[in-house]
């Protein structure tokens, strides 16, 4: 075969970003945008040694699986990788994909993952879920100003009037900034040549107070006659915080280390609540609830609904009788640590960047949460030095939470928890693959898997929350 060349194939499986999977006299092809249980008309894009990559020409037969997407441009979108397959697809292509991961990186026995594995848990309404948006900046081939998501694989904008996954006050923000900038002949940045000033539109919404954010990342100090956007942008319902965040970096990162704050507040606040299941499989409130501020540096889970359901599924796998030493490992502004403080002893929460851990302490302190400490640094780093001090007995874990990023947790990390030697160990994971790599360590150690639980935290895309627990053997 050669490139161009078509061929009719049956898709039979899904990768891990979503592309449909068939073979083809004996060779494996990948295939964006194809349903698993299509028969297809696919054309050749690239070829390796005993694999290869195809475009969809035409869906000769479609999935029973197959559904039409709500977005037109969803193809072109990198955003929404499986929003054409049904939601109920979706999500037992996710729970195969953790297992899979779990079982072939993590080296997990299939009878103690059967044993193990819940079901997932999926959204109701999967759509309008994300409170978190960040529009990258750029110009059609007619040199017009629009905003968007980027191409897989590309830095190529395309325009998006209104992302169904986001907020609907989205398209309206987005409205007043093109009109500021057509009326202030402000132009997009470009990345190229490193001219140009508005670079990236960030929005956040708290969904229990209503209240929004927008951060302008800017190649630059200022922007002109920025008091006119202001005027615009404030009169919208909930509005409660703009401001500039400076990037002059020739970088991919998209906010700069300097924000200033135009108008309003520095944060946004939100609430997560406590929520208990059940035996439908129905998740209700229960509780109070703990309130956030947020800012626009903040890790904050994108989908609050699903975080409730995530971060309680921790909170009951942790198994605290409010005798428990906690720690929380890159605890970001205090979610997990505040959200456990009401059931342990003491918690600690330990972040590498020092503005979360001062939105944490604040956030601690307008719950009225006293048993709750924060403190700045590695946690491979933190951590030993506590071991090393006199009260050391006094913090030593009976549970260690983790909530690391895509990457995972490093080695020295790794040996830090196992020296510790924590009864139960809670990993929060964005990422099954590097999970599963991190459990196999803990595993070949004085340690059981328990419990495993994903969550669709990102519906119509490839990735997938998983909350697990670990315990030491006779502890």
């Amino acid at each position: 075969m050669k490139k161009n060349d078509t061929f009719e194939v049956i898709i039979k499986d899904m990768g891990i970003n979503g592309e449909g999977i068939g073979k083809y006299e004996g060779m494996t092809f990948f295939v964006k945008d194809a349903v698993v249980g299509d028969r297809i008309l696919a054309g050749v894009t690239k070829l390796k040694k005993g694999y290869g990559y195809a475009r969809l020409i035409e869906v000769l037969e479609p999935s029973e699986f197959r559904v039409e997407p709500i977005c037109a441009i969803s193809r072109q979108c990198g955003g929404c990788q499986i929003q054409n397959v049904s939601y109920a697809k979706q999500l037992e292509l996710k729970q195969k994909k953790v297992w899979n991961n779990l079982s072939r990186i993590g080296g997990v026995a299939p009878e103690t993952l059967d044993k193990v594995m819940e079901p997932i848990v999926g959204m109701e309404e999967p759509f309008r879920y994300r409170n978190k948006a960040q529009f990258p900046v750029g110009t059609d081939r007619e040199g017009n100003t629009v905003f968007g998501f980027y191409a897989a694989r590309s830095h190529q904008v395309i325009p998006v009037e209104d992302c169904y996954l986001g907020v609907e006050e989205n398209a309206q923000i987005l409205n007043c900034i093109k009109s500021y900038m057509d009326a202030c002949g402000v132009k997009p940045y470009n990345e190229e040549t490193g001219k140009g000033r508005l670079r990236h539109i960030l929005i956040r919404k708290g969904f229990t107070s209503g209240e929004i954010m927008v951060c302008l990342v800017v190649n630059g100090e200022s922007l002109p006659e920025v008091s006119r956007l202001i005027e615009s942008l404030k009169d919208i319902k909930g509005m409660r915080s703009i401001s500039l965040n400076v990037n002059t970096e020739n970088t991919n990162v998209i906010l700069g280390q300097e924000t200033k704050l135009l108008w309003g507040e520095r944060t946004i606040t939100d609430c997560i609540h406590r929520m208990s299941e059940t035996s439908l499989g129905i998740f209700e409130s229960i509780g109070q609830g703990v309130d956030f501020m947020i800012s626009a540096r903040s890790f904050y889970q994108v989908n609050p609904i699903q975080t409730e359901k995530l971060y309680s599924i921790a909170l009951d796998y942790a198994g605290l009788t409010g005798e428990e030493v906690v720690w929380d490992l890159y605890c970001g502004i205090g979610t997990i640590t505040l959200f456990l403080a009401g059931e342990a002893k003491q918690v600690y929460g330990v972040e590498i960047v020092p503005e979360a851990i001062e939105d944490a302490r604040k956030n601690a302190a307008a719950n009225h949460i006293e048993n709750a400490e924060f403190y700045v640094g590695r946690a491979e780093e933190v951590v030993p030095r506590w071991m090393e001090q006199e009260q050391s007995e006094r913090r030593h874990p009976d549970v260690i939470v983790v909530d690391p990023p895509r990457k995972g947790l490093n080695e020295v990390c790794v040996e830090t928890i196992l020296e510790a030697a924590p009864k139960r160990i809670v990993y929060v994971s964005c990422d099954s693959a590097t999970l599963a790599r991190d459990l196999k360590l803990f595993l070949q150690q004085e340690y059981e898997l328990k419990r495993v639980r994903p969550v669709d935290q990102f519906c119509h895309s490839m990735h997938v929350e998983v909350v697990c627990c670990l315990h030491r053997v006779n502890s």
